[in-house]
């Protein structure tokens, strides 16, 4: 992550009210963490069928349809350079997907969600304006840490390598998501760059997974794992980051190991130890913080203007 192009988003980012606007937001973020969390979960459950990539095309296709259909974006009267912004927006989500299910193919959920969640706390960090956030992202650094503790000396090397890619994907992905939602109306940008991240994610998931991905039961758990895992969190993201700043809402991100350690448990039965159990009162602690601070700067952007 580059600082200046953090530094380029701000200004939009900034974009949201205090009190009400500012809580709405945070209810978006959590919203969409436990969507895309557990929609990984049964992700998993679906590689012996269709394999990684397999499930990726089909996560990504499906919830580019269903996006197109649903918003008709107009694709007239735009600049080359919001064009530029939907292509990068839509190779940051291929790339996150394609990383990330490699990731889970070759090491538990939890820990490559905890993993990725780095990238966003390094962007909380670049993006960050107040001592107190600094604090936050550490607090929350802690927890991620905490919450892996348990078996990163046991981890497949290459599962290692592909979880921390994802997550400097996640961090374009929130930088490149606030750009396009500032350029494009509704969720035009959303649906342009998912219909991008499909064309991305189909070649490569239909040569290793061919004629299975066609299979009536592979299709209709790809198009639930698409509303979950795409589809839903992607829309509430894009809204929550027009009402809070990017550092807020990288740091609410930190929640997505403890999501993740619980929708493992629950359905991949990945238990959870003592350690873990504190590490995500951790994150979450620094998730309030972070909601705390993010109201008080509003307060006084509103008290300002």
């Amino acid at each position: 992550m580059h600082e200046s192009s953090a530094s380029a988003a701000a200004p939009v980012l900034l974009r949201h009210g205090a009190g009400r606007g500012t809580l709405t937001g945070v209810g978006l973020v959590l919203a969409g963490t436990l969507s895309v969390q557990f929609g990984s979960a049964f992700a998993a459950l679906l590689f012996p069928r269709a394999g990684a990539l397999g499930t990726v095309a089909l996560r990504v296709t499906f919830a580019a349809v269903l996006l197109l259909v649903i918003t008709r974006p107009r694709l007239r009267g735009y600049a080359r350079t919001d064009w530029a912004v939907a292509a990068g927006f839509g190779l940051a989500l291929g790339g996150m997907n394609i990383l990330f299910y490699q990731a889970i193919d070759r090491i538990p959920l939890g820990a490559a969600v905890t993993l990725e969640v780095l990238g966003p706390l390094l962007l909380s960090v670049a993006t960050s304006r107040r001592a107190a956030s600094l604090l936050w992202a550490c607090l929350a650094l802690v927890g991620v840490y905490l919450l892996g503790r348990g078996g990163f000396d046991q981890l497949n090397a290459a599962g290692v390598a592909f979880a921390l890619s994802a997550g400097a994907m996640w961090a374009a992905y929130i930088v490149l998501n606030a750009r396009a939602g500032a350029r494009f109306p509704r969720l035009d940008g959303l649906a342009i760059a998912m219909a991008v991240a499909a064309l991305v994610s189909l070649p490569p998931g239909i040569g290793a997974s061919g004629a299975a991905l066609l299979e009536p039961g592979v299709l209709v758990l790809g198009l639930a794992i698409a509303v979950l895992s795409s589809g839903v969190p992607y829309t509430l993201e894009l809204l929550a980051l027009r009402r809070l700043p990017a550092a807020t809402f990288a740091v609410l991100t930190s929640l997505a190991p403890a999501v993740a350690a619980t929708a493992g448990y629950l359905i991949l039965d990945q238990g959870l130890s003592l350690t873990q159990c504190a590490a995500i009162a951790l994150v979450v602690a620094a998730s309030a913080g972070a909601l705390r601070t993010g109201r008080r700067r509003a307060a006084a952007a509103d008290a300002e203007g």
